[in-house]
């Protein structure tokens, strides 16, 4: 009897080990699941916040480049309105200068026959009291 009495009085060590081992692991596996829950949770959001900056950059950036192609026509047609108008101000300025030129030039005509007409030497009564000989040259200029 002695073999039963101290088989009874030593609780079996196996069982008892693993309900405290089991007890402490439950806690903890509900503590992860809930974390990796929420990280999940977390992580959804960030990509719904990053999907969305996407588009909201996205859009941004589509109306930046419509704003960029509108100035960009709009600089191009006024460069070329600009190109227009000093093509014509040129032509214009060519032709005032060619009208300027050829007015001269018929001024000076006439400023030259005018000046020819009053070097001309007028036909005077010849009267002894005025008359004066000078000594005309070759040239017509009179010697001195």
């Amino acid at each position: 009897m002695e073999n039963s009495d101290s088989t009874a009085s030593v609780p079996p060590p196996a069982p008892l080990s693993k309900k405290e081992n089991v007890m402490p692991i439950n806690p903890k596996i509900a503590e992860l699941t809930e974390s990796r829950q929420e990280l999940l949770t977390r992580i959804q959001k960030l990509k719904e916040d990053l999907q969305g900056w996407r588009t909201k950059l996205d859009t941004q950036v589509k109306v930046y480049r419509d704003e960029l192609s509108e100035l960009k026509n709009s600089l191009n047609t006024e460069v070329e309105q600009l190109r227009s108008d000093f093509q014509e101000l040129k032509t214009t300025l060519q032709q005032q200068q060619e009208d300027v030129t050829a007015s001269l030039r018929n001024l000076g005509l006439q400023d030259v026959s005018a000046e020819a007409k009053e070097t001309e030497v007028p036909i005077v009564e010849n009267t002894d009291e005025n008359v004066q000989e000078f000594p005309i040259g070759d040239n017509g200029k009179e010697i001195e």
